[in-house]
């Protein structure tokens, strides 16, 4: 199986993250969730594309380090992608074959 993981863009709203530390945290949510994804499974077919998600809440810690912020990002993405919570939230926001 080959995972690719894209993310176009991450909204840091009420986040304590510099613009210097934004593209540290947008690879390591990328690099993270590539792994999470890899090591766990996803229960769909390959051509997903997710053009929205909301994820549950994180936690941060004064001086949080970006890769750390980046990691809880991915874990909570992850864990809106399984078939639980989507079945939750009454079906399914992937389309199958388009891109976000």
């Amino acid at each position: 199986m080959n995972i690719s993981v894209h993310i176009e863009r991450l909204i840091f709203d009420g986040v304590p993250i510099t613009s210097d530390q934004r593209d540290s945290v947008h690879a390591a949510v990328e690099t993270e969730l590539t792994r999470l994804l890899t090591a766990k499974g996803f229960d769909y077919s390959s051509g997903y594309a997710v053009p929205h998600l909301t994820a549950s809440p994180i936690h941060l810690a004064p001086a949080i380090k970006p890769w750390s912020v980046g990691h809880q990002i991915a874990k909570a993405i992850y864990g809106s992608l399984t078939p639980a919570a989507v079945a939750s939230r009454g079906g399914s926001h992937f389309s199958r074959g388009q891109r976000g």
